[in-house]
């Protein structure tokens, strides 16, 4: 483990693909020390009743999209709103800004070190202008589509959703830094581990240059 200096707070954005493995380079993150907030798991707490994303997906798709007790059926949500890249995106320029509010207020209550939001949709959403860095997880196309399979996933529905998405050379162009998550773990961890250490200098480089 590598030890957290007492410096301020870097902002990081952690993106790729569906089915790309993000959640498990996250956790080699946390490991080393990094600070991490998952967009998803945001995005679940914005669509619990009661919330501003619950509220917004009711008024704009209707009660169809809810399960009998209320709460949101994501399944039927994904039916209406990734049926075509135009519905994808109403989908997230009504979501998206109030994850990366919430993001940003919690990033608020953090006074130092390296702080990364994963989220899968970072870029598509304009989001990437927020952070100092955007650390991009990239994978071979059929790695990724038998890994969603292996998931649950169809085959079907994973091809519609990385249609959605923006495409892989044009993420990998926004990138600051690649992983690459293929079969090899381990490999995929000592990068991890390459770059948190690249992003630990960046973070020295920009405090020495705040307090000269």
């Amino acid at each position: 483990m590598i030890a957290k200096p007492d410096l301020p707070v870097l902002r990081v954005g952690l993106t790729g693909g569906i089915a790309s493995g993000k959640s498990t380079i996250r956790e080699f993150f946390a490991k080393l020390g990094a600070v991490m907030i998952d967009a998803d798991q945001l995005v679940a707490e914005l669509y619990r009743s009661g919330a501003a994303g619950h509220e917004a997906l009711v008024h704009t798709y209707g009660p169809e999209i809810l399960r009998p007790d209320g709460e949101i059926d994501r399944e039927k949500l994904a039916a209406v709103a990734f049926r075509s890249p135009e519905d994808a995106q109403k989908l997230n320029h009504l979501i998206h800004p109030l994850v990366l509010d919430e993001a940003d207020r919690r990033i608020a209550g953090i006074s130092d070190g390296i702080v990364i939001v994963e989220a899968t949709l970072l870029i598509e959403s304009g989001a990437a202008p927020r952070y100092d860095k955007l650390v991009v997880v990239d994978i071979e196309p059929q790695t990724q589509i038998a890994r969603g399979v292996a998931r649950g996933m169809s085959r079907e529905e994973l091809t519609r959703r990385i249609a959605n998405q923006m495409p892989r050379e044009e993420r990998l162009r926004h990138a600051d830094y690649v992983i690459e998550n293929n079969e090899d773990l381990g490999a995929a961890e000592r990068r991890t581990c390459e770059v948190f250490n690249a992003l630990l200098e960046e973070l020295k480089r920009r405090e020495a240059k705040s307090s000269s």
